[in-house]
């Protein structure tokens, strides 16, 4: 006879376990159904194991250009194979972690692949064995994303891979090309060029990170192009085939690359082919399941979180998501509103939430922008991080904070302020008469609201300019 849970949640990322988490604090019996290793993406072929090698790239990069403080240092070399027994160890604490946290919780987990068998029925499939059926009133998929392939390009992951891939090669290429200059591929770039690997990036839209704020794209691709990056923006690939040593690429711009490997990163798919969607009514959206605010599906008694239902493709909008559907579930009307801010990890990082500029513009929304300059602050200039700038949106008549974009040292720590505050629908006012810590990175967000109101004592004075309206 087949197990009953109130709450079953397909797939364990970052907002599968957190669903079940919070299912079982509020008392629900829960089982968590899991094809791989606990985590998800996010901790095993995304946010987590990217950041344990860029830490290792960042800090070998600061090394190298330690002269510049004063600290002189010869023979620096690395180990590759000890950067990676790092990650691997990292990744198998959080694993552990999620799994005593189950335990904590009394979460039932079922190892293998979770395919809809019909209202409230999960056949839970493992290789080589019969299928296990359990039944629950309630269903949360959570199934996630996986990483987007290029139709008719080489299969051999030796070759031409993914993120998936390259997280764990076990040696290091010395060429690489980077399709895709989103966050992906721009995180790749600053992991392989400190560590000596000749780096390519082509993307085919008009500037890197197409998503974000146009004016930190540009100086970003500047701050790469700087370090030996080469990047080709409105390119495509015209040809891909392998050469002995590796692949030849050639571009729409009539140039030509050779590289030992190619690292496809233009982008991310839904997870949620072959899981009997059918078998309870389900649709798709170019594979994507689409949900209300509550993160119901048409279906009722069915719930899709996360990378799955295409809302936002981000480790911590999916958790969000997974405690807004357990409690809607459980009987607790909740609707999901909240700014999700976004971070690419390169270095300078990149912090981001709200509206940009031209988003607001878009929206018939009348802007005032202020920026500051990262490298104005003394703890920048203290700590040799002088790139980047502080940038805020401001709706001009009534003053209310539309958004903040952040490029420099250790900003994907500071948007989080930025992140509550434009929760709370504050004005740009309240942003400036707040005391900020000295010295500090965050002064630039407060610098950057007084320029937005005109007011910033640490910019030279603005120009006003007198517009004469002319009669006929």
């Amino acid at each position: 006879m087949s197990q009953h849970f109130d709450i079953a949640v397909l797939g364990s990322g970052p907002g599968g376990y957190i669903a079940a988490l919070k299912a079982g604090q509020m008392g629900a019996k829960v089982a968590v159904v899991e094809q791989a290793h606990l985590g998800g993406t996010c901790l095993n072929n995304g946010c987590i194991p990217s950041k344990a090698l860029l830490a290792s790239s960042e800090l070998l990069y600061h090394i190298q250009h330690a002269g510049e403080l004063g600290v002189l240092v010869s023979g620096v070399t690395f180990d590759w194979t000890r950067i990676q027994v790092r990650k691997d160890k990292i990744l198998t604490m959080l694993r552990a972690g999620i799994k005593a946290l189950f335990g904590g919780r009394k979460v039932a987990l079922f190892q293998g692949r979770a395919v809809l068998n019909g209202p409230g029925r999960i056949a839970v499939c493992k290789d080589g064995a019969a299928a296990e059926e359990i039944t629950a009133t309630t269903i949360v998929i959570a199934t996630g994303s996986l990483p987007s392939r290029i139709p008719g390009w080489p299969t051999d992951p030796n070759l031409v891979c993914t993120s998936d891939e390259a997280l764990h090669w076990k040696a290091l290429p010395k060429s690489v090309l980077i399709v895709g200059g989103g966050v992906i591929g721009c995180e790749f770039a600053c992991i392989l060029q400190p560590l000596g690997v000749q780096v390519t990036v082509v993307e085919m839209l008009p500037k890197l990170l197409p998503l974000l704020d146009g004016q930190i794209a540009d100086a970003l691709e500047k701050i790469l192009a700087k370090r030996g990056i080469k990047c080709f923006t409105n390119t495509r690939v015209n040809e891909l085939a392998p050469v002995p040593g590796g692949v030849k690429a050639v571009f729409s711009n009539g140039q030509s690359v050779t590289v030992e490997k190619v690292l496809v990163a233009t982008g991310r798919k839904a997870n949620t082919a072959d899981l009997g969607l059918e078998s309870v009514g389900l649709t798709t959206d170019r594979g994507f399941i689409r949900v209300n605010d509550r993160m119901e599906t048409p279906v009722k008694g069915h719930y899709c979180i996360g990378d799955a239902n295409g809302r936002c493709l981000l480790a911590h909008a999916a958790s969000a998501h997974g405690v807004v559907a357990v409690e809607n579930a459980l009987g607790h009307a909740r609707a999901f509103n909240a700014p999700v801010p976004n971070c690419v990890y390169t270095f300078p990082e990149i912090g981001t939430v709200g509206l940009t500029p031209f988003e607001a513009r878009a929206k018939g929304l009348p802007v005032c922008v202020g920026s500051y300059p990262i490298g104005y602050l003394g703890k920048a200039l203290a700590a040799g991080d002088t790139d980047g700038f502080v940038k805020v949106v401001r709706h001009r008549e009534t003053g209310e904070l539309l958004g903040v974009h952040m490029l420099g040292h250790n900003v994907t720590e500071c948007i989080a302020a930025a992140g509550a505050l434009l929760h709370q629908k504050v004005s740009v006012q309240d942003v400036a008469e707040t005391v900020f810590a000295h010295p500090t990175i965050s002064e630039a967000f407060k610098e950057a609201a007084e320029d937005a109101l005109h007011m910033a004592l640490h910019l030279p004075p603005r120009k006003l300019q007198r517009v004469v309206a002319v009669a006929g």
